[in-house]
């Protein structure tokens, strides 16, 4: 419904503008009868309404375009020529057309129009009769039609018949008998009328070029503001400060509408891709349905050019590769026609969309021997990588696994360059396949490039700046915490984070530069990128605020580390610093899980009185229990307005999962002391399925070597022990799980449905 809404107001705004040429050019035309310029215009502009308008089951309008199509191809072809009536009829039917379309504007329908005179006048003079001798202001609707009371403007309907149309427009709103005439109450309808704009009248159409510069315009307006306010804020000038206040206010609102001026709908990309996935589709013998999700999703204009190519190839690759033949399909008992799914929306400050096919998925193995084949890794770099990184080899220069060379694919030319270009305007892409299941390419592009909020950083007396999209937290340690939290993994430093271990890279190192900071101290900004997290060590944190990106220049663009530069509020340069580049000099990510992997399995395996890493949570009620650190993936708050009921069950939606709850208060027979909008939950992942343990607080992390054990049978838990000092319950985590899910162990992970909701067979299965 809305879909069709748009494109009536679409229509409107055309039909509007054609209007206002086709009075000027049929005026014109009873000037130069014999132009065919002029015929062909006004003939294109009245096919194209009555075309668009049976589309949308506009018969009255349709009606009377039609009548004047025939009228105005009989003109066009020299059957007929242009006499004062045949003007007075053409134009009689634009203002009727005129009033259609207030109408439906207005009310959404065309009644209360009359067509039946306007149509009478135009067939009788395709007939060559003589319209009813009627005066030619009858002619057109009731409400355009100048008003009775006035001498003046009848007399210049007798003598000037083609003014007639203008005249009571301009007139009416001003006549002293319309308003003598009639009681005070209808004023307010006529004065509504005449300030009430139509469709055409409320948006304009703007030079790109023009949008570029203002935008440019406001860059500086922002650099400027960011100056202005710095410099307020380090005196005590109360005045100033604001000032400052009300400029800073003020730009923000300028910057926001300037900014949506350049937002467009991702809509404006897509509508090309019907024919494009159409004519592969036939001539690759494969029946496929496009189904396009979000097409209201808007993204900067100048992203859009950005990402136009890559999403076309990307499309085109789906259909070959991607999706099978229709006997395959067939005879792997899929559906004969394949489904190709566009989606798009917005997620952290990012718009994301996603590419995906039902067909045979990629075949990591094969995607492996290919890149040993062609020498881009070697067996045991092979072994060494995860099924995600393998995965990513697809977008090596020169990685094809087509079989020939086709005009469609096959060169080894294009994925490599899809990622290059999505990363240029500060994108990533992944790829996540299922064999005989399909295939999703997920692009994460940032909303704009020319104003993004930054934390600015300083490291060896630096400036840089890092987008906020890219910045999940901050981690201060002091020299006693560096010490003994930071470790080294296969020679790369990595930190304990809530129980993960987090890569780190030293940009001093990344620059090569001598960090100033000597007291121990160690400064962590935790970033992601291309769908992994790593830490970024810094000297120190300076600001936060928006800045302006500025190109760099292609040698600076080559070292690869810097993705723009800026002014920051003290008028000083600062670089942009390249997250997804910094990224892969983390160590290498499957490596870690692997290590981290068999930390916990070490950690699980280790019995009672050996060292064993553990949890400690407050549940209410001055209850404490441990959980072991092997069963806690991760820590997380989460807003209790998240909750949702499902049956008797408590559920969340994580991360793209359903993630059950348990409280532990109430699972183990507590009250919860905390009273505050956001859970503190324990998440519990294995496989592809995860459950959320919701405790009152977190009290630490100790390694538990103590002795000293009880057993209990209360249920729930599995004992109980010392920690410094204080007997704590240890939670039985299988209890906790089941409690939460009681199919964990058994059925496949939860998934939501398209429009976020929770999947009936997995309410079925509760």
């Amino acid at each position: 419904m809305e879909e069709m809404d748009e494109i009536v107001q679409e229509f409107l705004v055309e039909s509007y503008e054609n209007l206002d040429q086709l009075d000027r050019d049929l005026v014109a035309l009873e000037q130069e009868p014999g132009s065919r310029e002029l015929l062909g215009s006004i003939f294109r502009t009245i096919h194209t309404i009555k075309g668009t308008s049976g589309f949308l089951a506009f018969n009255n309008l349709e009606s009377v375009t039609h009548v004047g199509e025939n009228l105005l191809a009989r003109l066009r072809d020299g059957k007929m020529s242009m006499t004062p009536t045949t003007t007075d009829v053409l134009l009689a039917m634009v203002d009727t057309v005129r009033e259609l379309l207030a109408a439906i504007e207005e009310r959404g329908t065309e009644e209360g129009v009359e067509v039946a005179a306007p149509v009478a006048a135009i067939t009788a003079v395709l007939e060559g009769r003589e319209p009813a001798a009627t005066p030619v202001a009858d002619l057109l609707p009731e409400a355009a039609a100048p008003a009775p009371a006035e001498p003046g403007v009848a007399e210049v309907a007798e003598t000037e018949p083609e003014a007639v149309v203008e005249a009571p427009v301009a007139e009416a709103p001003a006549a002293p008998a319309a308003a003598a005439s009639a009681p005070a109450a209808p004023a307010a309808p006529e004065e509504e009328h005449t300030t009430r704009r139509n469709a055409a009248e409320s948006s304009i159409r703007v030079d790109v070029d023009l949008l570029d510069t203002l935008m440019r315009q406001v860059g500086e307006l922002v650099l400027s503001r960011n100056q202005i306010v710095r410099q307020a804020a380090e005196t005590d000038d109360l005045e100033l400060a604001r000032a400052a206040q009300r400029l800073n206010l003020i730009v923000t609102e300028v910057q926001e509408g300037v900014m949506k001026t350049r937002m467009q709908p991702i809509d404006h990309i897509w509508a090309k891709m019907p024919r494009v996935v159409r004519d592969l589709g036939s001539s690759l013998g494969k029946k496929v349905n496009l189904e396009m999700i979000g097409r209201e999703t808007e993204l900067d204009r100048s992203l859009l050019e950005s990402v136009k190519d890559p999403l076309t190839h990307l499309v085109r690759n789906g259909v070959d590769h991607g999706l099978e033949s229709t006997e395959d399909r067939v005879a792997a008992g899929k559906p004969a026609q394949g489904t190709l799914t566009l989606r798009a929306y917005h997620e952290g400050g990012q718009v994301v969309v996603e590419v995906t096919d039902d067909g045979a998925g990629i075949d990591p193995e094969r995607i492996a021997a290919k890149a040993v084949q062609k020498g881009l890794r070697t067996a045991e770099q092979i072994s060494l990588m995860s099924q995600a990184d393998v995965l990513q080899l697809i977008f090596s220069p020169g990685f094809s696994t087509a079989a020939q060379v086709t005009n469609v694919s096959g060169r080894g030319v294009g994925m490599d360059v899809v990622r290059t270009n999505i990363e240029a305007i500060g994108g990533t892409i992944e790829v996540e396949s299922v064999v005989g299941r399909g295939t999703t390419c997920r692009l994460r592009i940032p909303l704009t490039l020319a104003i993004v909020p930054a934390l600015t950083v300083e490291c060896a007396g630096d400036r840089y700046a890092i987008p906020q999209v890219s910045l999940l937290e901050l981690v201060a340690l002091d020299a006693d915490r560096a010490a003994t939290a930071m470790e080294e993994v296969n020679g790369a430093p990595v930190y304990r984070l809530r129980g993960s271990l987090l890569p780190l890279v030293r940009l001093a190192e990344v620059l090569g530069v001598e960090s100033e900071r000597s007291d121990g101290h160690v400064l962590i900004a935790v970033l992601q990128a291309e769908n992994k997290r790593f830490g970024l060590v810094i000297d120190r944190v300076l600001n936060t605020e928006e800045i302006v990106v500025k190109p760099l220049d292609a040698r600076l663009k080559a070292i690869g580390t810097y993705s723009g530069a800026t002014i920051l509020g003290d008028g000083r340069v600062a670089l942009i610093l390249d997250v997804q580049a910094l990224a892969r000099r983390a160590m290498a990510a499957e490596a870690l899980e692997r290590t981290a992997a068999d930390e916990v399995a070490g950690e699980a395996a280790k019995g009672v009185g050996e060292q064993l890493r553990m949890l400690v949570a407050g549940i209410g009620s001055g209850r404490r229990v441990a959980i072991p650190l092997s069963s806690v993936t991760r820590l997380e708050n989460i807003p209790s307005d998240k909750v949702e009921l499902v049956g008797s069950r408590e559920m969340v939606q994580y991360r793209g999962q359903i993630l059950p709850l348990v409280r532990l208060d109430r699972h183990l027979g507590a009250m919860s002391e905390r009273h505050t909008d956001d859970l503190v939950v324990v998440v519990y992942s294995a496989g592809d399925r995860s459950v959320a343990i919701v405790v009152d607080e977190i009290i630490d992390i100790v390694d538990e070597t103590s002795d000293v054990h009880s057993d209990i049978d209360d249920p729930g838990l599995l004992g109980s022990t010392l920690i410094r000092d204080r007997i704590v319950e240890v939670l039985d985590v299988r209890s906790a799980i089941l409690a939460a899910d009681p199919r964990f162990y058994t059925d496949p992970a939860p998934v939501l449905d398209v429009d976020g909701t929770i999947t009936t067979s997995f309410q079925e299965a509760l």
